[in-house]
Parts: structure tokens; sequence; C-alpha cells
């Protein structure tokens, strides 16, 4: 899986040929995205973009994390306000 590597948060994310930036990090263990100003969880849900719960800045543009396809080098990072 060499070279198929995206950045989450400053985490380097192996993701398969062809599988979304959401799919490859449910994969890792993350199934939380950020929280937003409401404390509300951002999550992998639907996996079909319908309900915008994996809104993501992928490249510095917010995008649905399961209809994102990954791709090697990318820059994801949460939407909202992380509490850690």
């Amino acid at each position: 899986m060499s070279g198929h590597l995206f950045d989450f948060m400053g985490r380097e994310i192996p993701f398969r040929p062809g599988e979304s930036v959401a799919a490859a990090l449910d994969a890792a263990g993350i199934t939380i995205l950020g929280r937003d100003a409401l404390d509300v969880e951002a999550r992998y849900f639907c996996g079909t973009g319908a309900c915008q719960c994996c809104l993501a800045i992928i490249d510095g543009v917010a995008r649905e994390a399961c209809l994102t396809p990954a791709r090697a080098g990318m820059k994801v990072e949460s939407i909202g306000v992380h509490h850690d």
C-alpha cells in the first residue's frame, strides 16, 4: 500500500484505491470526524452523502467524506471544533 496515504489532522491514513475518505477513516478506527459548535458529533453515517454528517475540509474545501475518493497526499481536516 506504499504511497496510498492521506493526512487527517496530522495522522497518516492508509487507503485502498477507489476507497472513499470516510471508508478509509473508518477502517483506521476514526468514526468521529469532529464536533460542531453545538457539540454535535460529525460521523460517517449514511455513506451516500444524503445526511452530510461526514462533512470535512478536504484540500481546503468542505466536502462529504463518504463521496470523496481518497487520493495520496490529500489533506483532510475536521470541519468543526475538536474537544479532546
